[in-house]
């Protein structure tokens, strides 16, 4: 699989444009298809299987759009405890000994 559809599918999900990525998808899988179903004298199951290849790359790049931003800690992966870092980013006083 080529590199370019990675970075298209990267610069798309970091955009957030989730109907370029559902045209490109959906484009795919006509011609995907198209070449199935075609019975001429040529072995297309080379480019059937790039075409689902740039397919699942595609889907995972919607998977990643509807995924929930990460913490600014889990993205660095620092590893502090759950009392530093609570939800939504904000840094608590410390444990409680109640």
């Amino acid at each position: 699989m080529s590199e370019a559809i990675q970075r298209i599918v990267g610069a798309y999900v970091k955009l957030g444009n989730r109907k370029a990525l559902e045209d490109m998808r959906g484009h795919r899988l006509r011609l995907a298809t198209e070449l199935k179903a075609s019975h001429g004298t040529l072995d297309l199951t080379s480019s059937i299987k790039l075409l689902e290849e740039e397919i699942a790359v595609i889907e995972e790049g919607i998977v990643n759009l509807d995924a929930p931003p990460p913490t600014w800690a889990a993205a660095l992966d620092l590893g502090f405890p759950s009392w530093v870092v609570s939800e939504g980013d904000k840094v608590s006083s410390g444990p409680s000994y109640e």
